[in-house]
């Protein structure tokens, strides 16, 4: 066991004893140690579990003492989001037990190839069943409890301001972290973050980019790093753009949105110019449904003078102006000449090809690596499990964005930036997610705003069954 395992059992076990809101705050906290193992599994090539996943098995064991059985079994009731994902994740349990072997060499897959004491690489094999269609199920399953666990505190506790506490103290950890990742980067003490860095992955923490460090904080890489600093700079956005706690939110968010631009990924820009345009027509609706919750003179102000800003900087600095073309051309327009990206594009054609060779019914899960998430549905789980993918997140984008508690402008504040975050989670996923694993903040996003909504209270209010007095322990 790595010392963050040693760590991640240490605290699972005082949190058992610990106020319930602890739990989830923490739980929150743990998603950002995306590069640490807390242990591996010889018997599956050398698979790191990484320390959220241990940590679940805490979080879940102490939100089932305190309030039993109920809040579990009413987030998966029927037609409401926890039930799409009940069913998505039981065909997608079928799809890799049975589909690896029915469709065993008619088609050849990317997989990961895993040895146990070195990094694992990603190879063009056929088709066969193997440990990844293990370990994805592992983590299908985890992202089902993760869902109906979150879904269950904010059920029986109903507090949005635990949400943006756990949020914030994501974000400012993530922060610190990469602060440290550039220091000790520049001062060559990177050996300090080792740490943080012991997952079994080809790790890229070492990269420069037009000048620039390449931020990977406790992610295994740069892209890794934004597509979750990405994720929290939407949340903390929309918070700040619902007037929540605005000094610190405003804060943070620039703070945020400099680490995005700093990282120098390519998925961090393409994100950025897809996610700010969902958040400002995320305020303006909140403008009109709800007078004062979002900002829309603000954003109107900032996008009227943007035009006038770059005006001035290719006049007044056009030395600026050339550079900064020139590192968007090694970032973006390059891109798909260089090496990494004629490599994902194989990946893709090769997912597509797989979808071909299965007839659509996919690989199975875990079979198949692609480089855009819509593929890794597609020849991981085919059309069927697609379908059932896009009715869960239907059902969740869906629900009714004021809170369910009306009178709490805050918890609907709450609500609309969980969903931009869930959104964004899509948004890099769409460019860039090579795997069904979308991590377990995806879930923590989902079940916040299935409990926290309106519009599904009253469809779960008769599901749950009464609690006994192990469901009154706090």
């Amino acid at each position: 066991m790595f010392v963050m395992g040693l760590v991640t059992l240490i605290v699972g076990v005082v949190t058992l004893t610990a106020p319930v809101r602890w739990s989830f705050i923490i739980m929150s906290v743990s998603t950002v140690f995306g590069a640490a193992a807390a242990f591996t599994v010889p018997g599956l090539g050398g698979a790191s579990v990484l320390v959220p996943s241990l940590f679940l098995l805490f979080f879940t064991a102490r939100l089932f003492a305190a309030y039993g059985e109920g809040p579990f079994l009413a987030g998966m009731a029927p037609w409401q989001p926890g039930f799409f994902l009940l069913v998505l994740t039981a065909f997608g349990i079928f799809t890799a037990i049975f589909f690896p072997r029915l469709f065993q060499g008619v088609t050849q897959t990317m997989t990961v190839e895993r040895s146990i004491g070195t990094h694992s690489l990603i190879a063009l094999v056929p088709l066969r069943f193997s440990s990844n269609n293990i370990t994805q199920t592992v983590y299908a399953v985890g992202g089902l409890i993760c869902f109906m666990t979150t879904f269950a505190f904010f059920r029986r506790n109903g507090a949005p301001s635990i949400f943006i506490n756990g949020i914030l103290i994501v974000a400012g950890i993530n922060l610190g972290f990469a602060l440290a990742d550039i220091i000790t980067y520049f001062t060559h003490t990177d050996f300090l973050l080792g740490f943080v860095r012991t997952a079994n992955y080809a790790l890229l923490t070492n990269a420069e980019k037009g000048g620039l460090k390449r931020i990977s904080g406790t992610f295994p890489e740069a892209s890794a790093f934004a597509d979750f600093t990405l994720v929290l700079f939407s949340i903390v956005t929309s918070l700040w753009l619902g007037g929540i706690r605005s000094a610190l939110t405003g804060t943070i968010a620039g703070l945020l949105l400099v680490a995005l631009i700093l990282s120098t990924s390519a998925t961090a820009l393409v994100g950025l110019a897809v996610v700010l345009p969902i958040l400002c027509l995320q305020s303006f609706l909140a403008a009109r449904q709800e007078p004062g919750a979002g900002r829309p003179v603000l954003i109107v102000s900032i996008l009227a003078s943007m035009p006038l800003v770059i005006f001035f900087v290719l006049i007044a600095m056009p030395d600026l102006a050339h550079n900064l073309r020139d590192f968007l051309d090694e970032m973006l327009f390059s891109k798909a000449d260089s090496q990494s990206g004629r490599e994902r594009f194989m990946w893709n054609a090769m997912a597509y090809q797989a979808f071909l060779d299965t007839s659509g019914f996919g690989a199975g899960l875990g079979s198949a690596r692609a480089s855009s998430f819509g593929l890794v549905l597609l020849s991981n789980i085919g059309i069927f499990g697609t379908l059932l993918f896009a009715i869960f997140v239907g059902r969740v984008l869906l629900t009714d964005t004021r809170s369910g508690n009306p009178s709490s402008r805050q918890a609907a504040a709450v609500v609309r930036a969980a969903k931009a975050g869930f959104i964004t989670v899509l948004v890099s996923a769409a460019t860039s997610g090579t795997v069904y694993d979308l991590g377990l903040m995806f879930y923590i996003l989902a079940g916040s705003v299935s409990a926290l909504s309106a519009g599904t209270r009253q469809a779960r209010a008769g599901y749950e069954p009464q609690l006994g007095a192990i469901g009154d322990l706090r």
